[in-house]
């Protein structure tokens, strides 16, 4: 069942065994796999309901508008000489899910293995596999085939191929997939396996009830321990605030992400034990290059994004093939007047690839003036250097694949037409402040760990000051990743779940 709370007519109130706040890659699973195991589950979501058949048709702005939040439009600022950072997350039931490139990683098992040094040895790559077997065969991971390739991902292949650099296909959680290159506005065909379509739907089908449009505002506890949540439904065309919510609950499990995640722990009381809450950011600051092709390329015909490439892995750097959306493309073209007009019309032979940074950098997340948090990241200098040679690398693989000049993310930076300049540039000092940079996995700002006085939940995921609260999302990892966030977050939150399982089973027992 789907309550959408714009259209209720007032607040309410009801008891659960489960209460999850957000929707997204994180709750949608704990919501369905507690929901399975014949437990009554509640999700609350901030975000609004949109179906399959609504968002597919969706332009551009209008799912910005709708489905992400601030509009895609939040800022890290750069501390020192770091850059600013856009930061992009979704608020709609489904979360980012709903708005991925379809994008399937692992964790790493070198991740794993650092993780388990650490101490959490639950996570070793042994114990992961057949929780991330689980993850992938619910949401249909499958190799991403060369005829789904668009002319912008066959320009930057050809030009890796000359330059003796491996290019791997794409995993990614789609079925019967088209290549419509929409993937980051909504699926308009249902190919991609989001977790509005399948987590949620098996959720519900269990007996969860999902609220959308609803504002979570506090954790609501009792002697050291979580027993609801409250807060109010948003209505009106502003989606203003109206009236008041109660969930009861046995356990309290917040899956809103790495930016409102520690807003919402420390407005219910938490942060006073740990100086972890809300620390620890990492962006995997991303990078995009854009090279004019001879021809048209037509990078929207086709998967966005469909092969990526581990040559500079070693350095932190995965390099991914991905284009976006003609509109936004044809924004972010260098010039004004007439010189913006001529690249504009250049859009169809505009290829795009992109890279993203196993970050050493860290952020922090705090309480803003309203709803968004004021964030800030200073980016380690080691990152910096690892972000030029990256997009060095991707600009030379568009000129040896045929472009005529490519588009570096630096702001003032004039197209670059031989690889000689690009040399040039590769080794000149550069202020960290002129990086074009862009983030869709902000993480880390809960983290699990051992230490009650330096991290936010144990190893089962439960928060250390209050019982009966748990962290199910991003913000529990302990260090950047170097992938894309959404299967990790799925299999953490899995894991979650099945303990959290285990726990009502053994309550069970014990009282029968």
């Amino acid at each position: 069942m789907i309550v959408v709370g714009r259209e209720l007519a007032g607040g309410f109130e009801c008891s659960v065994d489960v209460c999850v706040v957000g929707s997204g890659s994180g709750g949608a699973v704990v919501a369905k796999e507690l929901a399975e195991a014949g437990l009554t589950v509640c999700v609350l979501e901030e975000g609004g309901y949109y179906a399959p058949e609504d968002y597919r048709s969706f332009s551009f702005a209008e799912s910005t508008r709708r489905m992400y939040r601030g509009a895609g439009a939040t800022i890290a600022l750069g501390i020192g000489d770091s850059p600013a950072v856009q930061i992009v997350t979704g608020r709609v039931v489904g979360g980012g899910s709903v708005l991925t490139g379809g994008v399937c990683f692992r964790v790493p098992d070198s991740v794993l293995d650092e993780w388990c040094k650490d101490g959490l040895e639950d996570l070793s790559p042994k114990r992961m596999e057949p929780i991330f077997a689980h993850v992938e065969r619910e949401i249909g991971v499958s190799e991403t085939s060369e005829n789904l390739r668009s002319g912008s991902t066959a320009l930057f292949v050809a030009g890796a191929n000359r330059l003796g650099m491996a290019i791997s296909p794409m995993r990614r959680n789609v079925e019967h997939c088209t290549g419509q290159g929409r993937c980051t506005i909504g699926c308009p065909t249902g190919a991609k396996k989001s977790v509005d379509v399948t987590y949620l739907r098996k959720a519900r089908a269990h007996g969860a009830v999902v609220y959308s449009d609803c504002l979570v505002e506090r954790v609501v506890t009792r002697g050291g321990k979580a027993i609801g949540v409250s807060g109010r439904v948003l209505g009106g065309s502003r989606g203003a605030p109206g009236a008041a919510f109660r969930v009861h609950a046995k356990v309290v499990v917040v899956a809103a992400g790495a930016l409102h995640t520690p807003l919402l722990l420390r407005a219910s009381g938490l942060g006073r034990r740990s100086k972890a809450l809300g620390e620890n950011l990492t962006l995997h600051p991303g990078f995009g290059v854009g090279a004019i092709a001879p021809s048209r390329v037509e990078g929207w015909k086709g998967a966005l994004q469909s092969v990526y490439s581990d040559h500079l892995v070693k350095d932190g750097v995965l390099l991914l093939g991905m284009f976006a959306d003609p509109s936004l493309v044809a924004s972010r073209m260098p010039g004004v007047g007439a010189r913006h007009r001529a690249y504009v019309e250049q859009v169809p032979s505009t290829a795009l690839f992109a890279g993203l940074l196993r970050d050493r950098g860290r952020g922090s997340v705090r309480r803003g003036f309203g709803r968004e948090p004021i964030v800030t990241y200073r980016m380690d200098p080691v990152d910096k250097a690892a972000f030029v040679r990256g997009f060095c690398t991707v600009a030379e693989m568009a000129l040896a694949g045929g472009a005529k000049e490519v588009l570096v993310p630096l702001r003032g930076q004039a197209p670059i037409r031989d690889v000689d300049a690009l040399r040039v540039l590769a080794r000149s000092p550069i202020e960290g402040a002129r990086f074009e940079s862009i983030s869709f996995h902000p993480l880390c700002t809960a983290r699990m760990g051992l230490s009650p006085s330096h991290d936010v939940v144990d190893e089962s995921g439960e928060t250390y000051e209050v019982e009966n609260l748990y962290v199910a999302d991003g913000s529990v990892f302990r260090s950047s990743l170097g992938v894309n966030a959404q299967v990790p977050i799925m299999a953490s939150a899995t894991r979650i779940a099945w303990r959290l399982r285990d726990r009502f089973a053994r309550i069970r027992r014990e009282t029968a």
